[in-house]
C-alpha cells in the first residue's frame, strides 16, 4: 500500500549505477544495470541488525528487501517484502499473466520482463515439423504474447528459440540477481548464483506493476558436498539423491545451498540441473555460490564483463564463514552412484544397480518403451556431449538403441552447437529423433502413438517430473527419471535390468563389451553457435500497439473480476471432492491438450480437477452431485452449483498443489464457484496462488481431522469478520443425519493477504490502492 501510494516505481534497477563498472544485466537491456552496490549495502544493513553470519541465500533475499533497516527477519515465520530484479513468463502461463497486468490499468512493465515461447509444441515427426505445426495451430496466441510483450515492454523469444530455463541461464541469470519466474523450473538458474523463484502469474503481476513482492522469511536447508564427481556419477544424481531423502515435501519453504569442497567438481550447466529439480522436493529455490565454473560458463556465453564484476563483490556471492542452516545434509559425490527416480512420483530414489530387480518384484515393466533425453534439467552441451559419448561406443560395435529415442534441445543456441559439433549427427545414427527447442514430452506435449491408453509400459526420461499421466496422459505409464546418459545406456539396452557400470552389450559382431564412463566437454571449444536469432525486442514506446482479444476466441479471453467478500461467514458450503492421496496441479488442472486454453479461463475450466481420485469411489473425475445425488464430471458438477448460487469446498491431502507453478489451478476453482480449499497441508506456490485469487487455503490443525469430514457433508467456516494473522478459523461440519462437529482450520494469511481476500483477488486490491493514490 505504502509503494503505490507513493506512486510504483518504474525500472528501480536502473537509476542507481555501480560506481565501479557500469555492467548491463543482459546484451538485451544495454541501460539497464546490475547493481551490486545496492546489494552490498542491503546487506551489510541487515548483518548490522542480525549480528550473525549470512547464508548465501540471505544474502541475496535480504540484499533485495525493499526496506532493510525496519523489515521484521525470522526464518519461517515472517513475511518479506521485495525487489527483484527481473521477470520471465513461459507462453502456458503468461497469457493469463499479461491478461491480468491489461488489467491493472498500468501502461508498462517496471522491470525488465521476459516471454518464451516453449510451452505450445507438440512432439509429432521431429523438430522443424513439430515447430511450424505450432506457429500454425497457435497463431492466435503467439500473435497476442508478441503485441501484448511490445505494448508493455516485455521482451518476446519466438517459438523455436528454447525452453525458458536454458534461455534465462544463456543469457538472463547472474550471481546474486532475484529473478521470479511464472514456471516452477525457474530455480535453474541457481546454478548461476542467482535467487530464481518460481511463482503464479499474479505475483508476477505485482513485480511488473512495481510492487513489492511478498515471501515469507524462507528456511535454508545447506547441502554440504564433499568428494568429487567421477564415472558415471553425474550431477542428476546430487538431486535424485536429496530427493531421495528429504522427499516431495521435505524443502517446502526453505532454499536448499549448496556448499563444500565437492561443488568445484560440478559444472555450472551441471549445478542448474541440481536447482532446476529442486522444485520436486518443494523447496523455494536452490542455489550454488559463486566459483570459478560460473566464472567460466559467464565468459562462454559472452558475459566476461559481468564475471568480472562479480569477481569484485564475490564476499556477498558465498556465504559467509560460520553461518547456519536450519538443517544440514551431507553427500560425498566420491561415493555417490548413479540414480534413478520412479515411478509416478520423483521422490522414489533407487541406484541404478538395484532397480531391475525392483522393477521385477514390484511387477513394473522392464522393457523400456522410450528413452528421452532434454528438458530444462538435462539439455546442456555437456549433457548432449555425454549422451553422444555413450551412442558413440554403441555404434562402434554395431548397436542401436533398442528402445525409441528422443532429444530435446534446451535452446537454439544448444541446437546449432551440437549439430556443428556432431553430438546431433551421432545421436541421430544411434536411432535417436531430435524434437523442436521446446518443453515437448516432458509436460505432455507428445502425440504418443507407439502405445494404447491404459497399456502398461515403462519410460525413462531425463526430465524432472514423472507424476501419473505427465508425459502421455496415459496412467500406466511408468515414467522414471535419471541423468541423459544412463536414458541413453538404458535405451541402447531395451531394459532396466541393465547396469552400464557392471553389465556387458553383445556387439553385432556377437562379441561382448562394456560400456566405458562418458566423458565430454562441458562447454564447446569454439564458440556457442547462437543459431536463428528468435529475440524481439520492445519498441522504446509501445503506446500505439494495438493487442487484439477476440470476444469470440475460444483461446483466449479477457479476466472479469471475481466477486468481493460480502462480508459474512461461508456457510453451509457443499463439498465439491473430497481427495484421496497425492493431488499435484497435474491433477488439478491438466496440461498436454488442454495448454491450448490457458489464456481463456472458462474453457480451461472445464479440466478442473479430472485428475484428482474421488475418496467416496475411488474414481477419477467422478463426483456426487449433493443437490440431484448424481454422479458426474467434477467441473460439470461445480457448474451445477455456481449456477444454483451455491458456494462449495475442496478437502485434500498432504501437500496439496505440488508441483507445477500454474495458477489455472487456483483460478479455475475461483471461477466456478469455489470458495475454500481445505487440506493436511500445501505446497507453497499453490498455496499462494489460491490466496492471490480470493481462495481461503486452509490447514486442519489437526490433521486426523481430515477423517471427520464426508463428501455428503456441509460446512460452514465462521468467524471471518475477525479474520486475522495466526488466528484459527473455526469449522463446523453438519452432518446429513442432522449432527455436528466443530473443528480448528489453521491459516497462514498476513494483514495483506487478508486484504485480498476481502477484495476478492490481489488484483481487486491491487486496483483499489490506485484508485485511492491517484
Amino acid at each position: 500500500q505504502h509503494a503505490l501510494n507513493s506512486g510504483v516505481r518504474r525500472y528501480h534497477v536502473a537509476p542507481v549505477l555501480c560506481q565501479r563498472a557500469k555492467v548491463a544485466m543482459s546484451h538485451f537491456e544495454p541501460n539497464e544495470y546490475i547493481n551490486y552496490e545496492k546489494l552490498e549495502k542491503n546487506i551489510n544493513i541487515v548483518r548490522k541488525r542480525l549480528d550473525r553470519p549470512l547464508t548465501l541465500s540471505e544474502k541475496i533475499v535480504y540484499g533485495h528487501l525493499d526496506d532493510p533497516a525496519k523489515q521484521e527477519i525470522e526464518r519461517g515465520k515472517t513475511y518479506l517484502r521485495l525487489r527483484p530484479d527481473r521477470v520471465a513468463m513461459q507462453d502456458a502461463t503468461a497469457q493469463m499473466a499479461m491478461l491480468q497486468f491489461i488489467s491493472s490499468g498500468l501502461p508498462k512493465v517496471a522491470v525488465p520482463s521476459t516471454i518464451h515461447c516453449d510451452h505450445l509444441i507438440e512432439a509429432q515427426s521431429g523438430g522443424e515439423k513439430d515447430l511450424q505445426r505450432a506457429k500454425d495451430i497457435n497463431q492466435e496466441v503467439y500473435n497476442f504474447l508478441s503485441t501484448a510483450g511490445a505494448k508493455y515492454g516485455v521482451g518476446f523469444w519466438k517459438p523455436g528459440s528454447g525452453i525458458i530455463h536454458q534461455i534465462i541461464l544463456e543469457n538472463y541469470s547472474y550471481p546474486g540477481v532475484m529473478l521470479i519466474g511464472t514456471d516452477s523450473h525457474t530455480p535453474n538458474g541457481g546454478g548461476l548464483g542467482g535467487i530464481c523463484i518460481g511463482v503464479g502469474g499474479a505475483d508476477a503481476v505485482d513485480v511488473m506493476a512495481g510492487i513489492p513482492w511478498e515471501l515469507k522469511c524462507p528456511k535454508v536447508i545447506g547441502v554440504k558436498l564433499t568428494g568429487k564427481l567421477s564415472g558415471w556419477t553425474s550431477p542428476k544424481d546430487v538431486i535424485l539423491k536429496v530427493a531421495g531423502i528429504l522427499t516431495v515435501k521435505g524443502g517446502t519453504g526453505a532454499i536448499i545451498e549448496y556448499h563444500g569442497p565437492g561443488v568445484d567438481s560440478i559444472s555450472c550447466t551441471g549445478m542448474a540441473t541440481i536447482c532446476n529439480m529442486g522444485a520436486e522436493i518443494g523447496a523455494t529455490t536452490s542455489i550454488f555460490p559463486y566459483n570459478e565454473r560460473m566464472k567460466k560458463y559467464l565468459g562462454k556465453t559472452g558475459r566476461a564483463d559481468i564475471a568480472a564484476l562479480a569477481d569484485e563483490f564475490k564476499q556477498h556471492l558465498v556465504p559467509d564463514s560460520g553461518c547456519q542452516y536450519d538443517q544440514v545434509i551431507e553427500i560425498n559425490l566420491s561415493e555417490l552412484k548413479p540414480h534413478i527416480n520412479g515411478p509416478f512420483t520423483p521422490d522414489l530414489a533407487h541406484p541404478v544397480s538395484d532397480i531391475g530387480a525392483v522393477a521385477e518384484k514390484e511387477g513394473w515393466p522392464v522393457d523400456i518403451r522410450v528413452g528421452l533425453i532434454g528438458s530444462c534439467t538435462n539439455s546442456s552441451y555437456e549433457d548432449m556431449g555425454r549422451s553422444a559419448a555413450v551412442a558413440k561406443q554403441a555404434l562402434a560395435h554395431g548397436l542401436k538403441c533398442k528402445s525409441k529415442f528422443t532429444i530435446t534441445p534446451g535452446s537454439e543456441q544448444i541446437r546449432a552447437t551440437i549439430e556443428r559439433d556432431g553430438y546431433a549427427k551421432v545421436l541421430r545414427e544411434v536411432g535417436g529423433l531430435v524434437l523442436a527447442n521446446a518443453c515437448g514430452p516432458c509436460i505432455g506435449q507428445w502425440d504418443r502413438k507407439d502405445i494404447k491408453k491404459g497399456e502398461k509400459n515403462t519410460i525413462v526420461t531425463s526430465y524432472n517430473r514423472n507424476f501419473t499421466g505427465r508425459n502421455d496422459a496415459n496412467p500406466e505409464t511408468h515414467a522414471f527419471v535419471t541423468s541423459p546418459e544412463i536414458v541413453t545406456a538404458l535405451s541402447i539396452a531395451g531394459t532396466l535390468k541393465f547396469n552400464p557400470e557392471t553389465d556387458y552389450l553383445t556387439g553385432a559382431d556377437g562379441k561382448k563389451f562394456k560400456l566405458e564412463a562418458p566423458d565430454a566437454d562441458e562447454l564447446p571449444k569454439l564458440e556457442f553457435d547462437p543459431g536463428q536469432d528468435t529475440y524481439q525486442y520492445p519498441p522504446k514506446d509501445g503506446s500505439g500497439q494495438h493487442v487484439d482479444v477476440s470476444p469470440t476466441s475460444q483461446r483466449l479471453q479477457l479476466l472479469e473480476p471475481f466477486d468481493k467478500w460480502d462480508g459474512k461467514d461461508l456457510e453451509d458450503m457443499l463439498i465439491l471432492i473430497k481427495v484421496k492421496g497425492k493431488c499435484t496441479t497435474d491433477h488439478i488442472s491438466a496440461a498436454g491438450p488442454w495448454l491450448k486454453f490457458r489464456g481463456h479461463l472458462d474453457n480451461i475450466s472445464n479440466n478442473l480437477l479430472i485428475g484428482a481420485i474421488n475418496i467416496e469411489n475411488g474414481k477419477a473425475n467422478s463426483v456426487r452431485n449433493a443437490l440431484t445425488q448424481e454422479f458426474g464430471p467434477v467441473p460439470d458438477t461445480a457448474r451445477y452449483y455456481k449456477k444454483m448460487g451455491v458456494k462449495w469446498a475442496v478437502i485434500g491431502d498432504e501437500n496439496y498443489g505440488e508441483g507445477s507453478s500454474r495458477e489455472h489451478a487456483a483460478l479455475e476453482p475461483r471461477h466456478l464457484g469455489g470458495r475454500v480449499i481445505i487440506t493436511k497441508s500445501f505446497a507453497r506456490i499453490h498455496e499462494t496462488n489460491l490466496k492471490k485469487q480470493g481462495l481461503l487455503p486452509l490447514t486442519f490443525a489437526d490433521p486426523a481431522d481430515y477423517n471427520k469430514i464426508h463428501p455428503v457433508d456441509k460446512l460452514s467456516i465462521v468467524g471471518l469478520k475477525d479474520f486475522a494473522p495466526g488466528k484459527p478459523l473455526k469449522c463446523i461440519i453438519k452432518h446429513p443425519n442432522g449432527s455436528q462437529e466443530t473443528i480448528m482450520l489453521n491459516h497462514t494469511f498476513n494483514e495483506s493477504q487478508i486484504e485480498w481476500f476481502q477484495a476478492g483477488s490481489a488484483l481487486n486490491r491491487m486496483k483499489e490502492l490506485q484508485q485511492k493514490s491517484s
